[in-house]
């Protein structure tokens, strides 16, 4: 599906930025923009040129907005139609979705995001959909009062959580707006990707990857080079958007990957889900067992926002890799599991052949998931 990415504040625009490093070119992204008030953070992104950079806001005078959401919303409300027409150089009507990218625990992104969503959605028939960083908890704490947030010495000098003691009530209402005007949130928990004794500043690059790893894994899932095997099953934007929903609901994309030897001989086309004359040699119990394996970690291993139960109203499978390795009856079983797992109704599913790949990934997506633990600590704060 051709996806418009818009990264907004300073979160927002490293993954935005971070998605355009790796993936200008591809046919899934149709466009990326970085939005802030802030021009030393914009400054700082490397991929995306100045002409899909672009500051907001002159009261906020250049700087961020301190942790203001009340001030970030004023300036979203405010500059919505502006932010929307900066756009337009990268034919946001060609779009099939829109990707909002944002840290929800600050100001000016957080701010922006809901009046942008809004005015996208009334702009284009396409859905909007947020990605939506959640603060740590150490980012609400005092550094000088000795806290997680200080933690550090000259023989750990590895940068600290920011100090942001609004971050998880602004987190909260973000995640509310953005619940009511887009048609789906997927929440990415920093803090459960953070390893023993990392700082957020310590781990930001890795996070970003991570995040924007799974955005183009999910994403990028249908879209073929032109002259490349087509799938048997087509992943488009409808399965995206029937998968999600459209009321605001919560998702999260689970994802892994097992790497794999190439076929040692045959047409380029391979075996299993394409057929050929002349079969590519794989081994049918290897990809059996590399199909089952890459299914079972997407779906119970560590996902964007926990799962509860791992439950879920609505699933989407995606299995992708080499077309000699997409053995079509491991894939059926693979569903048949993953609707057990789950306990959905029905499962959508597409594949991503994947021609000259060195690996076999999954893809799982969840909506109407029950709360976790996280998301329901960042409400009580507005409770």
């Amino acid at each position: 599906m051709r996806l418009h990415v818009i990264g907004l504040g300073g979160a927002g625009g490293r993954i935005a930025d971070r998605l355009a490093a790796a993936h200008d070119g591809d046919p899934f992204l149709a466009g990326v923009h970085a939005f802030d008030t802030d021009i030393d953070a914009l400054g700082a992104l490397d991929a995306l040129g100045d002409e899909r950079r672009y500051r907001f806001g002159d009261a906020a005078g250049g700087d961020g907005l301190g942790g203001d959401l009340h001030a970030g919303r004023r300036l979203g409300d405010a500059h919505a139609s502006e932010l929307g027409r900066a756009m337009d150089d990268q034919q946001p009507s060609l779009a099939e979705a829109f990707l909002l990218v944002v840290g929800l625990g600050g100001a000016a992104g957080a701010g922006a995001a809901p009046a942008l969503a809004e005015e996208l959605s009334r702009l284009y028939d396409a859905p909007v959909y947020a990605l939506g960083l959640l603060p740590t908890p150490d980012e609400t704490e005092d550094p000088d009062e000795g806290g997680p947030a200080g933690a550090g010495s000259s023989a750990d000098p590895a940068p600290s959580a920011p100090h942001r003691p609004l971050a998880e009530r602004n987190a909260a209402r973000t995640l509310d707006a953005l619940s009511d005007r887009c048609a789906a949130v997927f929440p990415f928990d920093n803090a459960a990707w953070l390893r023993p004794s990392e700082t957020l500043g310590g781990a930001r690059d890795r996070l970003n990857e991570v995040a924007a790893e799974r955005v183009a894994a999910l994403f990028g899932a249908g879209e073929t080079p032109e002259g490349t095997e087509t799938p048997q099953q087509v992943l488009d934007a409808s399965d995206v958007a029937r998968a999600v929903g459209s009321d605001g609901e919560i998702a999260v994309i689970g994802h892994a990957t097992q790497a794999v030897d190439p076929p040692e001989s045959g047409s380029r086309f391979g075996l299993g889900l394409f057929g050929s004359s002349e079969p590519a040699e794989v081994d049918t119990s290897a990809a059996v067992s590399a199909i089952e394996t890459v299914i079972r970690k997407a779906a119970r291993g560590k996902n964007t926002v926990e799962v509860p139960e791992g439950r879920a109203d609505r699933t989407l499978l995606v299995v992708g890799g080499p077309p000699a390795w997409l053995n079509r009856e491991a894939i059926a079983d693979g569903r048949r599991w993953l609707a057990e797992e789950t306990g959905s109704d029905a499962i959508l599913s597409g594949d991503a052949p994947v021609h000259d790949g060195d690996e076999v990934f999954a893809v799982v997506v969840r909506s109407g998931t029950d709360e976790s633990d996280r998301i329901r600590e960042l409400r009580e704060t507005i409770e």
